[in-house]
């Protein structure tokens, strides 16, 4: 089913982990889920800058957690994840005194087989990127068929066009 992927993570280059269990759908909600929140709604109210903008509006919550199952349902070989986080930021005042800034970014996190976890901060562009890069990649795969359309009960299909 086009909505079964299984994504390959490689750390420069080695096969680093493997993770999916039916994630390509969720990847193409949430791939118009960043721009449309990007583009404004409720996020534009409470944060001014697009970069802080993400579709979910709890300030600490997680966007996807993936793992690899087994059929047997053993989990193992890898995780990606990426969870919300709202951090503080010092503006110093010219004159004057200075402020705190809110900001918002997506920590992406993939941890290997082994074990071993890798890091990358984002802003709500830079999601937007990565995850429609991973969506196209897996819809070219598919020769034409769209990610997002998922034929169980609807689930992931997108009205709204």
């Amino acid at each position: 089913m086009p909505y079964e992927i299984t994504l390959e993570l490689h750390r420069d280059g080695t096969p680093y982990g493997s993770v999916g269990e039916r994630c390509g759908w969720l990847l193409a909600r949430l791939a118009r889920g960043v721009d449309e929140a990007r583009r404004g709604g409720g996020a534009a109210r409470r944060w001014a800058d697009p970069e802080d903008r993400f579709p979910d509006e709890e300030p600490e919550s997680e966007l996807f957690s993936f793992r690899y199952r087994t059929r047997a349902g053993l989990v193992g070989g890898g995780e990606l994840r990426c969870q919300l986080r709202t951090i503080p930021v010092w503006q110093p005042g010219r004159p004057g005194p200075g402020e705190w800034r809110l900001t918002r970014r997506a920590y992406v996190e993939a941890w290997g087989a082994t074990g071993v976890g890798m890091r990358a901060v984002l802003t709500s562009s830079e999601l937007s990127e990565f995850v429609r890069e991973l969506v196209d990649e897996a819809e070219g795969c598919l020769k034409g068929r769209d990610l997002a359309r998922n034929p169980v009960e609807g689930a992931g299909t997108d009205d709204s066009r």
